[in-house]
């Protein structure tokens, strides 16, 4: 037994040999993940998936999974087995964001066997977001009722829901609608919309007698695209939220309150948001993001089994393709502390969710129509699981695996001023290698404005650009925010990264040109 024992350690200790120390003396590989005094096993329990948009623990304790293509499946978390429980939905209608999102089951399935889904397709030439009742019968979903129907648009549809303590169903909407202006900026502010908003429902689809607003679905307004939808065991209800160039946020939603978008984007700091803030009583955020982070999928995290992580948010991301544990104070009204794990190991992350056991499950999206560099591998997309390892917990207690976890990693190379502000704010369209996406993003390589009049591109960064355009020969006519934002440093860094990585121009670019410009 004892020789046993060594081999396991040595076996473990080799796995080891690639940790680094990471910003809060965690140590992580794509195997494992140390805390402070949790080591956890990372594994893979479903491969080959296309883009699993909601991952949800089901009564028969397996993971309940949406495909974005329009399939509902579930897999058994020990064995890996699947099993369909809805085909191809006919009128899911797939495009960049569009398609067959998020699902929740009620949380009594013995005596209310429903599954609630959201998709997007087609009515006539419209975009249409449909959330629809199904019923399980023990091996598939059928008898669809639909209860609600929004205006959808190429983006900004959001989608999340769950349940409330009461038995309510809690539901999540972007601020989209093509017939409303271009950036669809004044929904999420308008009542007689259920855009932009938190909406609360019975489960047969009508409204709730004791809502904030008579005769409306409405609970909280005031959002841009949410992604993320929780209840706490406190009964708080949390939303992860996509900002437009800056403030990502998650918030504390609280009944009939406004979250202040599009006139306020994180806390009330800026002159034109003070009085907005203090004449509409805006409820501000937990915690806001910038450079943004686009948040997705959201879960509470309670259990023992974690020690570290309890009484958390736990929050995906897709540009920092992470995994954030948002630490709550004990009223669960702050954020105390954020750790981010994973960051870029797995690409990007869609969504999470926490069994009983205390095991977490994250899901990839990176055969979705944004990868990030380097990704989709061969196995994606993915579901994984997060869990605690008792055996390598103690075999780590050794002199030498404590040293081996602690072994410095190789330092990095410095980035430039430049790069850092690209990375930040440009890379999630055009890319790190400025390839951007076909048809949707243009690339800078190539392109008239990488290789151009400094000028030109100094107005761009300071005012964005909307319109069709065409690059290298390809079509686009998506909008590019204004980033007016930044300093004129920042600017001026950025602008000259990008001209001399992708438009190989060795042009010099000071803060005072970005001034004068920027009065222009």
């Amino acid at each position: 037994m004892k020789f046993s024992l060594n081999i396991l350690a040595v076996i473990l200790l080799l796995a080891l040999a690639s940790a680094t120390t990471g910003t809060y003396h965690d140590s992580e590989s794509s195997d494992h993940l140390q805390l402070d005094s949790t080591f956890l096993s990372v594994s893979t329990i479903a491969a080959h998936l296309d883009v699993p948009w909601e991952i949800t623990w089901g009564p028969d304790n397996w993971i309940w999974f949406t495909e974005q293509s329009g399939t509902v499946s579930r897999v058994n978390p020990e064995t890996g087995e699947q099993k369909l429980l809805l085909r191809i939905i006919p009128d899911v209608y797939r495009n960049r964001t569009l398609g067959l999102l998020c699902m929740a089951l009620h949380p009594d399935m013995k005596n209310f066997p429903y599954v609630f889904l959201n998709y997007t397709y087609l009515k006539g030439r419209d975009l249409r977001s449909k959330w629809v009742r199904y019923s399980y019968d023990g091996a598939s979903l059928k008898d669809p009722l639909t209860l609600l129907e929004v205006p959808a648009d190429v983006g900004h549809n959001g989608s999340r829901l769950t349940f409330a303590p009461d038995g309510k169903i809690m539901l999540a909407t972007g601020d989209a609608d093509p017939k409303n202006d271009a950036a669809n900026s004044g929904n999420a502010q308008k009542l007689e919309t259920p855009s932009g908003k938190i909406l609360r429902l019975n489960i047969d689809g009508t409204i709730p007698d004791d809502n904030p607003f008579p005769g409306s679905a409405v609970w909280a307004l005031g959002f841009r695209v949410p992604q993320g939808l929780v209840y706490a065991s406190n009964g708080n209800l949390y939303s992860a939220e996509h900002g437009n160039v800056t403030d990502d946020e998650v918030n504390l939603i609280k009944r009939g309150r406004n979250y202040g978008y599009p006139n306020v984007s994180g806390v009330c700091d800026q002159p034109h948001e003070k009085d907005y803030c203090v004449e509409h009583d805006i409820q501000e955020p937990l915690m806001a993001w910038t450079p943004t982070i686009a948040p997705a999928g959201l879960d509470y995290y309670n259990n023992p089994a974690i020690a570290e992580w309890q009484n958390s948010l736990l929050l995906v991301t897709l540009k920092t393709q992470s995994l954030r544990v948002l630490k709550l104070n004990e009223r669960g009204d702050a954020v105390v502390k954020e750790k981010v794990y994973f960051e870029k190991r797995f690409g990007r992350l869609r969504d999470v969710c926490v069994s009983p056991q205390g095991d977490v499950y994250i899901s990839t999206s990176n055969r979705d129509w944004n990868p990030a560099l380097g990704f989709p591998v061969e196995n994606d997309d993915r579901i994984i699981r997060i869990s605690k390892n008792k055996i390598a917990k103690a075999v780590l207690k050794s002199p030498a695996a404590e040293t081996r976890v602690a072994k410095p990693a190789a330092k990095p190379i410095t980035p430039t001023k430049g790069s850092v502000v690209y990375n930040n704010y440009c890379a999630s369209c055009h890319k790190a290698d400025g390839t951007g996406v076909v048809g949707t993003f243009p690339p800078l390589i190539g392109s008239s404005r990488a290789s151009g009049d400094k000028k030109e591109l100094i107005r761009t960064v300071l005012h964005g650009l909307s319109g069709p355009i065409t690059v290298n020969g390809v079509k686009y006519d998506m909008e590019m925010p204004a980033f007016n934002f930044l300093s004129d440093e920042d600017v001026a860094d950025v602008v000259e990264y990008v001209q001399m990585s992708f438009g190989k121009k060795q042009a010099k670019v000071s803060a005072a040109e970005v001034n004068v410009m920027r009065s222009k």
